[in-house]
């Protein structure tokens, strides 16, 4: 398990976020059967690239516990149950905690006024404690996107972007999040699953 401090594409100017803080919404005619009606928190786009973190997938059979112990966190530490995301495909056994902007380290990435991103063992053993920023989730691996595929498959319809919200991303009603993140822009899934594909 691998906390390290965050390798992600930051824009040379701050102010040039492109999609950074929104959320990508899985399409119903996605092919990649990995991102599958999957919503995606994105962290970092650039024209180096994109670097998002899926928010509405557990990992199966891998607890917080579990985490906490493989880097040496006593489990007597622990008053707070974090869930833990499959993040992505990418380096699967590194970590990241996604959480609110309230509480940053210098290792963090803020992403917006709302969220930032940090990669260290000591922003989980804060959360362990129940320390730290008020909202977070744990994701292991992530997705990322060479420069210019991320732009492309969202030409190509892969993907919807919708606005992100900490109420949408941080609550744990993780089989809702992506029917909610495409009636929060106004589109019935039903509606959308019916008509893909047609003229």
């Amino acid at each position: 398990m691998a906390f390290l401090y965050l390798k992600v594409m930051k824009p040379k100017d701050p102010n040039d976020r492109h999609l950074a803080g929104q959320l990508l919404v899985a399409m119903p005619n996605m092919a990649d059967p990995r991102f599958a009606r999957s919503v995606v928190f994105l962290c970092a786009h650039s024209p180096e690239g994109a670097m998002g973190l899926i928010v509405n997938r557990l990992v199966e059979n891998v607890s917080f516990a579990d985490i906490a112990s493989q880097v040496g966190i006593d489990p007597d530490e622990i008053v707070a149950e974090v869930p833990v995301h499959f993040g992505g495909p990418v380096e699967p056994a590194r970590g990241f905690v996604l959480h609110s902007a309230d509480y940053t380290t210098a290792s963090s990435l803020a992403v917006d006024e709302q969220f930032a991103l940090t990669a260290t063992v000591d922003m989980l053993k804060l959360v362990a404690r129940g320390e730290g920023p008020k909202h977070c989730i744990l994701a292991l691996g992530y997705a990322g996107w060479a420069p210019g595929q991320l732009d492309a498959e969202i030409q190509a319809n892969g993907w919807i972007v919708v606005p992100a919200d900490p109420e949408l991303v941080f609550v744990a009603d993780n089989p809702s999040k992506w029917t909610r993140a495409l009636r929060k822009i106004g589109i019935e899934p039903s509606l959308l699953s019916t008509h893909m594909g047609h003229a």
